[in-house]
């Protein structure tokens, strides 16, 4: 038998009003990986419209963690028993329509889904593995989604179309936090200085050290020629400042080139100085 796995904390209202509606499933192993899928991006409400096989240990299986989905999910016999409640329907369908319908991007869908959702129960529909949606079942919704995928070979599996929707919604809802798109859950972090990381950037002191350390180290052993600098600690300067590198790095950096002027000077090289002194009047940036 399938281990519970922990609930959701607390779903709000927005979360717990978009409903997943699977209809007739085939394999149960999807029904598992959908709710993997919805726990992911935080959503809970799974309604199954006559399942093929449902529960089964396959379905648990994949849900990997994702049980309390499947133990929450409503089995229905009937997509309109599904749909009675709702307030707005959105069907997915990756085919053209001899009658145009109206159709939406899935950026588009999760914003008509969560205005919608403040009404009532929204309906995201997914139809069947092998062949979609009917057009009776179209019919019932409201707007048709498209995901833009490959035309050449544009069948999803129905948990990347499922995981699709919900990384829509889940954005959306994290930039409608009070907080807007200060929250913490958006902002990037990727570089020191930015809400996260470990350490403070580096000074512009440190940094010149480093440069005149790693200057000294090269031609410590024999890489770098100042009477003949070309462009090397441009170039290398350059590099580093793209790093953006923090206080750490810097010290780390150092000790790796300390390392190396010591490991040189124990194999007969002693031309090294004191690391982070330049020669009086040496220019780095000499071409």
């Amino acid at each position: 038998m399938h281990k519970p796995s922990p609930p959701l904390e607390g779903p709000d209202a927005f979360q717990d009003q978009i409903r997943i509606v699977l209809v007739e499933t085939s394999h149960s192993g999807n029904i598992g990986a959908v709710a993997r899928a919805m726990k992911n991006m935080q959503l809970a409400n799974l309604w199954l419209v006559n399942p093929k096989s449902f529960p089964d240990e396959a379905s648990y299986a994949r849900a990997a963690g994702a049980s309390d989905i499947l133990d929450r999910a409503k089995v229905v016999s009937t997509l309109d028993e599904a749909l009675e409640d709702c307030v707005m329907v959105l069907g997915t369908s990756a085919r053209g329509r001899k009658i145009p319908w109206p159709v939406v991007p899935p950026p588009e869908a999760a914003v008509i889904a969560a205005e919608n959702s403040q009404a009532g129960p929204v309906a995201l529909v997914f139809g069947r593995e092998n062949h979609g949606l009917s057009n009776d079942e179209l019919h019932r919704c409201h707007y048709h989604i498209h995901i833009p995928s490959n035309p050449d070979y544009s069948s999803l599996n129905l948990s990347m179309a499922v995981q699709i929707m919900c990384y829509e919604l889940r954005m959306l809802y994290l930039r409608n936090l009070e907080t807007g798109e200060g929250s913490h859950y958006l902002k990037p972090m990727t570089a020191p200085g930015d809400d996260g990381w470990d350490v403070p950037a580096a000074k512009v002191g440190d940094v010149e050290g480093f440069y005149s350390h790693l200057e000294q180290t090269l031609h410590d052993v024999d890489f770098h020629r100042r009477d003949n600098p070309r462009q090397l600690m441009s170039r290398l300067r350059r590099l580093f400042q793209r790093a953006k590198l923090d206080q750490m790095e810097i010290n780390i950096l150092r000790g790796v080139l300390s390392a190396v002027q010591k490991a040189a000077g124990a194999s007969g090289n002693n031309k090294s100085t004191q690391a982070g002194n330049p020669p009086a009047g040496q220019d780095d940036g000499h071409v």
